[in-house]
């Protein structure tokens, strides 16, 4: 079995901790909220067996990787720019590149703002869309009784509060009710099914399931990693992506209806809550347009929103017969 190795890099004024596996050419994983490489377990040893050098960063504010203070250090071109300096601290010309959740729009935007640099990208869960001619925030919904969590995530000090009070119970909470097994269909309305909005009075986790028993891909020693690396590091820079979703949406403006011009491949579970928000189902029929070179689209029957760790077979097979084409 090839060794996983852990070392740190300098990369766009921080340091980065990487996870890395395997000899060729470079694939870079880019996890999501609330993750780490770790998330990106499975993947490690299948792609670097398949003859690829993969590399899985903490990224900018997770793990073992600095965690700048202020909010404006977490814009998608500080994400983005961490990612180059990556392959520059790699002497990598070119890469290929996954990105999960919040970790997909990193990935998406590296194939848009530098196709020079990599040379397919890899969209789990989160399609790319063209930026929106209006303010992000503008068009999460709210009532007088909920709002979207994106929403409840803007102030500072709050949502931090709420996950750090009890950090087991909010990961384990987290994983399992956005998980292919909490939204079972026969579930509807089940109080895991109402992730994407949170009662104003109650908390983000008041909806949420801690199971009595977790599912089969998910062990106690994964939510022990998880809720270690939280528990020293504490939930806010995760958090401050969150909280430059309308930064970032200025910043980009000078790309506005520009395409992603290398090989792309998306993979969603059809549990996945962010497949079921409003809208999501056009962005998703419409993504070939906006990436020209697009391989496929691969939903996952029964699979929720943490699709590496959930359907690692699938994903794993997915992953390296679109990276072994490029």
């Amino acid at each position: 079995m090839l060794e996983l190795k852990h070392r740190f890099i300098e990369t766009n004024g921080i340091r980065m901790h990487i996870a890395e596996c395997g000899d060729g050419p470079l694939v870079v994983l880019c996890h999501g909220f609330p993750e780490s490489w770790y998330s990106w377990r499975h993947q490690l040893r299948a792609l670097a067996e398949a003859g690829f050098h993969v590399v899985a960063p903490d990224m900018r504010g997770y793990g073992q990787t600095d965690r700048p203070d202020a909010i404006d250090q977490y814009t998608l071109l500080h994400l983005t720019g961490d990612i180059v300096g990556l392959l520059d601290a790699l002497s990598a010309e070119k890469a290929a590149i996954a990105g999960h959740d919040w970790g997909a729009p990193v990935a998406w935007h590296c194939a848009l703002l530098r196709p020079d640099r990599f040379r397919g990208v890899i969209g789990l869960s989160v399609p790319f869309w063209s930026r929106f001619p209006i303010r992000p925030t503008s068009l999460m919904p709210q009532t007088d009784d909920a709002l979207f969590y994106q929403l409840y995530f803007q102030s500072p000090g709050v949502a931090e509060a709420e996950f750090e009070r009890d950090v087991r119970r909010s990961i384990r909470s987290l994983l399992f009710s956005a998980s292919g097994d909490a939204l079972r269909p026969e579930n509807a309305g089940a109080p895991g099914n109402a992730v994407g909005m949170v009662p104003r009075h109650g908390g983000f986790l008041s909806r949420l399931v801690d199971p009595a028993s977790l599912p089969s891909w998910l062990t106690g020693a994964d939510i022990d990693f998880y809720v270690d690396e939280f528990t020293r590091t504490g939930f806010r820079g995760g958090l401050n992506w969150y909280r430059n979703i309308d930064r970032s949406w200025e910043l980009l403006a000078p790309f506005a209806g520009s395409c992603v011009n290398i090989p792309g491949l998306y993979i969603a579970g059809d549990r996945d809550l962010v497949v079921g928000f409003p809208g999501m189902e056009q962005i998703i029929a419409s993504l070939a347009h906006f990436v020209p070179q697009l391989r496929g689209i691969l939903m996952l029957p029964g699979c929720g929103h943490w699709t590496q760790q959930e359907r690692p077979v699938e994903v794993n097979n997915a992953m390296i017969g679109f990276l072994q084409q490029l």
